[in-house]
Order: C-alpha cells, then sequence, then structure tokens
C-alpha cells in the first residue's frame, strides 16, 4: 500500500464541488489500494512520508504550494504540479516562448515592455496585428488582469495598469469565438475534454459584469466528439511544457485552431471529468504506479 498525499488549503474545501472532486479522489486511490491523507499548509513537514503528492490547491511560485511541490521534488516524490510546470506556467511570457519553441499554433503574440511602450510602438502593433488586441499581464490567472483594447488610448489605459505589476506585457490578436476547448492531459495523453461557453456579455471564461461575477458554461464532451486537431495540438501544446498534468485551452475558430494558453493545476471539479469516469485512476496511477 502506497500513501497518496494530497496537499489542499481552505479554499480548496471552501467549494462544495471541490470537496466532491477531492472525495472522488480519495475513492479511487482507496479502490486501488493506495492509502490518502490530506496535508495542509501547515503539515508541509509531513510530505516527505508520503509516496506521491497531488496539489489540490491554487499553485504560484510565491506561495506555499511551490513550496509544497519544490518539498516534494527535492524528495525525490513524484508530484503534480512539479515545480518547473508552475514556474512555466505561471508566467504567460515564459509559457508562450515555450510554446513558440515547439512550434504549436497560438495567436500572433508579442511581448512588449515598460521601455518600449511609445505611441509609435502601439501604432505599429495596431498596424500589423489588427484590432482589437488582447493584453494580459504575465502573472494572470483565472482571467484577472486580460483585457481586449481597440484603440492607442484603450491601450495605454491597460497597458499603464498593468505595467505597475510587471516589466513586460503580452500583446495578442483576438480570435473571435463564443467557446474553448479544455484538452487535459496527462503524461502526454488526452484523458478528458470539455467545453467552456463564454458568457454573451464578455469575451473570457470569467469575468466581473456590472458587479457581478459570471462563469462559462462546462459541458463534458466525449472524445469522438472532439475535433482530432483539437486534440493533437492539445497535446502538442502540453508537451512544450512537460509531461505533467495540465489543462490545454483552444479556440477553434473557422477550423483553425490555436491554444490561447496552459494551465497547470487544471479544474476537475466543474463537470470537466464527468464523461471520463477514470480522470482521477489515471492520474494516481501516474504518480504510484510507474
Amino acid at each position: 500500500m502506497s500513501r497518496l498525499g494530497i496537499f489542499v488549503d481552505r479554499k480548496t474545501l471552501s467549494s462544495a464541488e471541490q470537496l466532491n472532486a477531492l472525495i472522488r479522489c480519495r475513492d479511487a486511490a482507496e479502490s486501488m489500494d493506495h492509502s490518502v491523507e490530506f496535508i495542509f499548509p501547515g503539515d508541509i513537514k509531513k510530505i516527505p512520508q508520503m509516496d506521491a503528492l497531488f496539489i489540490r490547491a491554487r499553485t504560484d511560485p510565491m506561495n506555499v504550494t511551490y513550496v509544497a511541490s519544490r518539498t516534494a521534488s527535492s524528495s525525490g516524490i513524484p508530484v503534480i504540479d512539479d515545480p518547473s510546470s508552475i514556474q512555466i506556467c505561471s508566467d504567460k511570457i515564459n509559457m508562450y516562448c515555450h510554446l513558440k519553441k515547439h512550434g504549436v499554433a497560438i495567436p500572433p503574440t508579442e511581448f512588449l515592455s515598460k521601455k518600449e511602450m511609445s505611441p509609435s510602438a502601439i501604432r505599429d502593433l495596431f498596424e500589423r496585428m489588427g484590432s482589437p488586441l488582447v493584453l494580459k499581464e504575465p502573472s494572470t490567472s483565472f482571467s484577472l488582469r486580460v483585457e481586449k483594447v481597440r484603440d492607442a488610448s484603450e491601450f495605454q489605459r491597460v497597458a499603464r495598469r498593468f505595467i505597475r505589476m510587471s516589466d513586460w506585457i503580452v500583446v495578442q490578436g483576438f480570435v473571435e469565438s463564443r467557446y474553448d476547448w479544455r484538452i487535459g492531459v496527462l503524461d502526454g495523453e488526452m484523458i478528458y475534454a470539455c467545453m467552456y461557453t463564454i458568457p454573451s456579455d464578455t469575451f473570457k471564461i470569467q469575468d466581473s459584469v456590472n458587479g457581478h461575477v459570471v462563469y462559462c458554461g462546462v459541458e463534458s464532451i466525449p472524445p469522438g466528439d472532439v475535433p482530432g486537431e483539437v486534440i493533437r495540438l492539445g497535446i502538442d501544446a502540453a508537451n512544450a511544457i512537460g509531461d505533467g498534468l495540465y489543462g490545454v485551452d483552444i479556440k477553434n475558430s473557422n477550423g483553425d485552431a490555436c491554444v490561447i494558453e496552459v494551465n497547470d493545476n487544471p479544474s476537475l471539479e466543474g463537470g470537466e471529468d464527468s464523461l471520463y469516469p477514470q480522470v482521477y485512476e489515471k492520474i494516481i496511477s501516474y504518480l504510484l504506479e510507474r
């Protein structure tokens, strides 16, 4: 019997959906004759006693989840998410550079430094990439600090706000779509697929509209209904980052698929896995039975 540690925090347990997902994961591990222990931030010292660690809390190089990941990795313990994946996916510039290096299709993407942000440079971006443009602060997550701009004035207003948090911003061409594909990939294999339907009053899967937070709809999609090029692109994008667990967001506008981003620590509790009941068994096998 092996011991699986599941790293959680209070926020993880505050959602009924996330709590139910944790229970499903525990039950799957126990059905495979492994034991499970939930590990909280105050219990990091227990990690070296585990045989593997599955992080189910928000990952960021600046918070305790990264310490947990590094603790496992330095102890020779298999971990999802591994420190390298956290570092890459938490920095959009790093992530897009990996995708570009491996020839993965992404929207037209450039990086603009604080020193380069002149009116002429902004005009040139619109001339080359069209309008609207999407600006991203590199450490963005959950669609925060992602804004669509239609002219140089909007660009400067948003960029000045983002540049207070980073010396660089990501500039991308806008891809029109009312939904995103999310392809879950583990060790180079698709383990689930779902469709995120974008709310009609925004272009993001999560946004604040008139003071209210709106979320995308989530629909699990059977593998036979997922376009082959979307599956292949999701796997290629994940492989450009590593061999762990990733959620790859893809737009497939007019059959021209491109990767919007690769997420470490992808959601599993929002219906993503409803048609893929073996998701947790595959993750546990990856961690404990390789």
